[in-house]
């Protein structure tokens, strides 16, 4: 009787609940970087405010190629959505990431909760999200090698910066090949959903002895289905990806400039391969880690890398401060008015 109370509380209020802990995350973000704001602020006094307003159309170019990327994807499994849509829903996207500290799981949640308003299963939102994802760590592979080459011209490379852009390299690569191998076996699709699916109820049955199985093993087999012949319908029309991938370089591209935008806005015109390693290191770091959006650690990565390619800790963690805060302050604000207009009003494709 308890439990069906609890249960039914829980149906009625369920928006308000998600509602509170995303202020309450949100709330908890702003704290882990009140003092880089705080930094950031005092800061501003140093800098060429003109160029460091270039950072906001990089940024809504940056988020026009991730909604191309978006619309492109879900052409090739069959479904076209409206710029508007897939836009809005990328904002949002952009939010949860940033305030829940899942390492973008909460994020993958939400996109395939989010695409239903779309008429899109969860399983084939996954299947883009993944996609998306594979694509732009494809691209970001070639921008890492002609950041290498700009370091060499630069006379900026030693055995540390060729051992980390290697040690990315390779994950990068073998994280890749891994993923398609994977998806191009409807066995092997099923077997690593079986894993991660018996570990993950394992890991909820301590927190919740009476529900041996949280998550259904039945729906699992379904979403291996599914996703299968989605991939499959991808890899049948492999070529239909070069959009996609165009996308997804101009992506990375105007994220990399975002960031040395604030360099320029500092009066330093830095090695633009510097640049991409750290990028491509503090992002990778920052994926992997539990706090809000890698606080902390972004940070430490970037900084160490841009140091061993000779741009000192004094410059590189203000601007890296600076470009992390306002970044944030650019991006937050609209994807929480969206998110929180998502959950009172539905909207149609």
């Amino acid at each position: 009787m308890h439990m069906g109370k609890q249960s039914g509380f829980l149906k009625r209020n369920w928006k308000v609940i998600v509602n509170l802990v995303t202020v309450a995350a949100l709330l908890i973000l702003i704290f882990a970087i009140r003092q880089q704001i705080i930094d950031t602020f005092n800061n501003l006094a140093k800098v060429n405010i003109w160029i460091l307003a270039l950072m906001i159309p990089l940024q809504v170019a940056n988020y026009h190629a991730q909604t191309r990327i978006y619309q492109t994807l879900f052409r090739l499994v069959g479904n076209e959505l409206t710029y508007s849509f897939v836009l809005r829903a990328a904002l949002e996207l952009n939010f949860v990431n940033h305030v829940f500290p899942s390492g973008g799981v909460s994020g993958i949640s939400y996109f395939g909760v989010r695409m239903r308003r779309g008429d899109i299963s969860g399983g084939k939102a996954t299947l883009v999200q993944l996609m998306k994802l594979i694509l732009v760590i494809v691209s970001f592979e070639i921008l890492l090698i002609i950041g290498l080459v700009f370091m060499a011209i630069g006379g900026r490379t030693n055995s540390l910066v060729v051992l980390v852009a290697g040690s990315v390299s390779t994950v990068l690569v073998i994280g890749t090949f891994a993923f398609v191998f994977i998806m191009g076996s409807k066995r092997r699709i099923h077997a690593t959903f079986s894993a991660i699916t018996a570990f993950l109820n394992r890991v909820i049955h301590i927190f919740r002895p009476h529900y041996p199985e949280t998550i259904s093993i039945e729906r699992a087999e379904r979403l291996v289905q599914e996703f299968h012949g989605n991939y499959k319908l991808i890899e049948a029309n492999y070529k239909e990806l070069k959009w996609p991938f165009v996308w997804s370089v101009a992506a990375n591209i105007t994220e990399i400039f975002t960031v040395y935008v604030v360099y320029i806005a500092f009066g330093k015109w830095v090695n633009v391969g510097s640049i991409i390693l750290a990028y491509a290191v503090a992002n990778f770091a920052g994926f992997v880690s539990v706090l809000p959006g890698g606080i902390g650690i972004y940070e430490a990565l970037m900084t160490g890398v841009l140091a061993a390619s000779g741009i000192p800790a004094a410059l590189s963690l203000p601007v890296t401060v600076m470009y992390r805060v306002l970044n944030t302050l650019i991006q937050i604000p609209p994807g929480y008015v969206l998110y929180h207009r998502t959950l009172r009003r539905p909207e149609s494709p």
